[in-house]
């Protein structure tokens, strides 16, 4: 079987080209052969591969520039969507998507299950929901996986951003009212490969992410401490930190769905952080 997949060079579709090859021959183009951002060339490039799988893990992700970029934004994570969904349902082919916790709101203070109304509350969250909206739409067979706080050791994010600014500052100040649960992308990828390995590959909407619950703060004490750094960590509201997109204060998912589906469940947000540390260091190691 062919196993499309869009977005290879992202955080989450780096960790998946290392883990797909058992499902079939993996074809991950590049952005000049297919960009996402141009919907119109989508259909023709998807047909011209024949795929029995797409996994799409590409995404517009830069939250902030979304309020500013909305129309590129939606492109890639709706209009093309739109069109990836189109042509699984031509096809017959199981589409996978990755969604985001930002389809909420965050005016809760319990996890988040897949029957909970989506309310976002940034543009970003917006095309994210028109995306999910569009798979369903289109009748296609899929699987969207709803996850949040994605890190890695590579590309862009929050981990990173503060290992950084933790060796150039004296201090740190960071947001402590938004709650949720740091998801390293190599657990995503694995959660995927468990989905799709089943015999009969798993289909439907399900959250997964990391077990726990912490804030920005912790996090970033949590980084500083694996690092072995002494930068002191400042605890502030998000009043302090404006931005140009509104987060959700609350962005915890219940993954409970997706464990009792595959038996698959993330373990606790901070002991994969450590391992994910780990990983790192044995790779320079």
């Amino acid at each position: 079987m062919k196993v499309l997949l869009t977005g290879h060079t992202g955080q989450v579709g780096w960790e998946l080209q290392r883990c797909l090859g058992p499902l079939g021959r993996v074809i991950a183009p590049g952005r000049a052969a297919l960009d996402l951002g141009r919907p119109d060339r989508v259909a023709a490039f998807v047909r011209s591969i024949g795929p029995g799988l797409i996994v799409n893990a590409a995404a517009f992700t830069a939250v902030d520039r979304a309020e500013s970029e909305a129309d590129a934004c939606f492109a890639v994570n709706a209009a093309s969507v739109a069109v990836l969904a189109q042509e699984a349902a031509r096809s017959g082919a199981l589409l996978v998507h990755y969604s985001t916790d930002y389809v909420f709101d965050g005016a809760g203070r319990v996890p988040y299950v897949e029957t909970d109304a989506p309310a976002p509350i940034n543009a970003y969250g917006r095309s994210k929901l028109a995306g999910e909206q569009a798979i369903v739409a289109s009748g296609c067979r899929h699987l969207i996986l709803r996850t949040g706080w994605i890190y890695a050791m590579r590309g862009r994010n929050f981990v990173l951003t503060m290992l950084r600014l933790a060796r150039q500052q004296p201090q740190l100040r960071v947001v402590d009212d938004q709650c949720g649960a740091p998801t390293w992308a190599r657990d995503l990828a694995r959660a995927t490969r468990v989905a799709l390995s089943r015999p009969a590959p798993l289909e439907g909407l399900y959250h997964v992410a990391a077990g726990g619950v912490t804030t920005w703060f912790g996090l970033a004490q949590r980084i500083v401490q694996l690092a072995g750094l002494a930068t002191p960590v400042v605890a502030i509201p998000t009043s302090e930190y404006p931005t140009p997109a509104a987060r959700p204060a609350w962005s915890v998912l219940d993954c409970n769905r997706f464990a009792a589906a595959t038996g698959e469940r993330i373990g606790p947000w901070d002991e994969r952080l450590a391992a994910c540390f780990k990983d790192s260091d044995s790779a320079r190691g």
